[in-house]
């Protein structure tokens, strides 16, 4: 009996205890303040394309419509290459000139018969004087709303890897992993971007993927292996997440393109900082990251040049 009544005193202390020690915690949340960002990109052979859209509060909405509910007409967006200063339009996916929808659809990565249904809009030009070429650098001038935003970037040298292929995994035969081997240039530092796209035939006669897609880890630099050469290989993103093993290897008589492409060292710590937040989104393990940004004046985002070069992988020994 005793040793009853020390035992539910126990528990009394304890609860009492437990009462005392609770505290209401008021956090005050600073409020939201909206800056304008800023996801411009211009490559070898391909005109400028820049989105201007504005912060969202965390606690709004994150599904696509306001993602376009973001985007910031009436801004003044120029881009110069040192020879042309050109002034981009404002263009919508469902109000494009005609003639131009196969274009726009491989800009925004969008099928053709898409983009009337859904009111993207970007600011681009179809002048080609300022067209993106290899070793010039180009500047871009974003004016809205009484401020002015500026960025500069260069599409560099492009690096052609030395050879693409792929290699039946010993212990799944008929699927492997697509491999390339590259000589990374010495004494430059060289930044790069791997992604994609399935070009075998559908029951409709269509390539499997219309567009590009990036791998897991797909942005990479030189910083440990300056002026090397070695071989490495990446997974076959394109076939979604169904759980079999074999989803992210590529199958015998598969048929790829791949799209090398080179970048600058700041837009890449850009691309690397951003891919690694998302990847590690949610984990209560993760290390908060600041994602940087090389656009002055006070936005956010990233002013981007791309130099690719392709080739086809056909997955055969």
């Amino acid at each position: 009996m005793k040793k009853q009544s020390f035992f539910i005193s126990s528990i009394f202390f304890f609860s009492l205890l437990l009462t005392c020690c609770t505290k209401e915690v008021n956090i005050d949340i600073p409020p939201h303040d909206e800056l304008i960002v800023i996801d411009g990109s211009i490559e070898t052979g391909q005109p400028p394309i820049v989105f201007v859209t504005k912060t969202h509060d965390i606690y709004s909405p994150t599904n696509f419509d306001a993602f376009l509910s973001g985007f910031i007409s009436g801004a003044t967006v120029t881009v110069s290459n040192g020879t042309s200063t050109i002034v981009l339009d404002e263009l919508c996916s469902n109000n494009l000139p005609p003639g131009t929808e196969q274009m726009a659809a491989d800009l925004l990565g969008i099928p053709v018969d898409q983009l009337a249904s859904l009111n993207i809009c970007a600011y681009t030009s179809f002048d080609q004087s300022i067209w993106g070429e290899v070793g010039k650098t180009y500047d871009l001038t974003v004016s809205y709303d009484g401020n002015t935003y500026t960025s500069q970037t260069s599409i560099k040298n492009p690096v052609a890897l030395d050879s693409v292929y792929w290699k039946e995994e010993s212990n799944d035969p008929g699927y492997g992993f697509s491999w390339a081997h590259l000589s990374d240039p010495p004494g430059v530092s060289n930044a790069y971007l791997w992604e994609v796209k399935k070009i075998n035939l559908n029951d409709q006669g269509e390539p499997e993927n219309q567009f590009f897609v990036k791998t897991f880890g797909a942005f990479f630099d030189d910083v440990f292996f300056d002026g090397m050469a070695f071989e490495f290989y990446y997974e076959n993103p394109t076939e979604g997440e169904g759980g079999n093993p074999n989803d992210l290897l590529y199958q015998l008589g598969d048929t790829i393109v791949v799209k090398f492409s080179s970048l600058g060292k700041n837009e890449f710590n850009f691309f690397d900082k951003k891919y690694r937040q998302l990847y590690s989104a949610g984990s209560p393990f993760s290390t908060p990251i600041n994602v940087p940004t090389n656009i002055q004046g006070g936005a956010l985002g990233v002013w981007a040049g791309f130099s690719p070069v392709l080739d086809t992988l056909i997955c055969k020994p």
